[in-house]
């Protein structure tokens, strides 16, 4: 399998859902997956996996939404159960795409996401594959630099270009020369729209419900990880300055159905520094082939 970077057509449409807009962008055919992103400053769906989709779609039909508060979707999210409220959300998205079932890949944030929909209603979920997802024993340990980093982008002077080439090049890669300035521009332009800048989607649980929102959003204290039926595959940059690698290992561990594979030379964005291991891993184990 090829990797490649020029991008199908895709069928772009905004969804209702509960009365905030989900934008979503499609193509292929086959058994339904959904490509959820990250939660860093400009993120979006396509952008994110600019490099997985096209080959993700020679046997499926790939679904690729800006998850609530980023990209073309509603701005603002539920800040006392920030991955409950993104779950509900996808979820919502699968309900208007009539689907019973899919596939679910997601990055940092978007893992976070993916995992909370499969806990809350496993049912949904048919295989999930998760790269470097937050919310694992963040309880347990303090930030790492690469996440202070992202959580300081809208504090402070506010958000800077600056800011964000150093959190992109610094934490969330290993090879910083494989973004090139045209991305982190991009992702500049977005992180700086006015709503999001108002509100924006990743930041420090605060007031008085922080504790229980932490709480919350580790997976570590939720005792439903621990009998979980769906097929996971855990794919995790042994490089990783933003989400501790060794939680790979506590969801192998906790998780009954869930493969590690642990991606050396590596950082925080493995769909993309990685992307032809990615696919072929990504692809084989949703088709059951591993």
């Amino acid at each position: 399998m090829t990797t490649s970077t020029a991008l199908p057509t895709m069928r772009e449409t905004t969804y209702d859902i509960a009365g905030r807009q989900i934008f979503a962008a499609e193509t292929g055919d086959g058994p339904p997956v959904l490509l959820l992103h990250g939660g860093g400053p400009g993120a979006s769906g396509v952008s994110t996996y600019a490099r997985n989709i096209t080959e993700l779609a020679e046997e499926h039909r790939v679904i690729v939404p800006d998850l609530p508060g980023y990209g073309r979707s509603t701005k603002g999210i539920d800040r006392t159960d920030p991955f409950g409220f993104l779950a509900d959300g996808i979820r919502g998205l699968l309900d208007r795409l009539g689907l019973e079932k899919a596939h679910l890949v997601g990055n940092s944030y978007g893992a976070s996401c993916s995992l909370r929909l499969a806990l809350d209603t496993p049912d949904r979920v048919d295989r999930m594959v998760l790269m470097g997802p937050g919310g694992i024993g963040t309880t347990r340990s303090l930030p790492t630099p690469g996440l202070n980093s992202l959580l300081n982008y809208y504090t402070g002077e506010g958000p800077s270009r600056q800011k964000l080439e150093t959190f992109i090049r610094d934490y969330l890669v290993f090879n910083a020369a494989d973004i090139p300035d045209s991305a982190i521009d991009e992702r500049y332009r977005a992180s700086i729209d006015p709503e999001v800048v108002a509100s924006p989607p990743l930041r420090r649980p605060s007031g008085p419900h922080a504790l229980r929102t932490l709480v919350r959003m580790d997976f570590t204290r939720d005792r439903r990880l621990n009998r979980l039926p769906v097929p996971t595959l855990v794919l995790w940059g042994a490089q990783d300055k933003v989400n501790r690698p060794s939680g790979g290992r506590v969801l192998a561990e906790r998780m009954p159905n869930c493969d590690l594979y642990l991606v050396a030379n590596t950082g925080h964005w493995v769909q993309f520094e990685r992307a032809e291991l990615f696919n072929r891993l990504c692809a084989d184990f949703l088709a059951g082939r591993r």
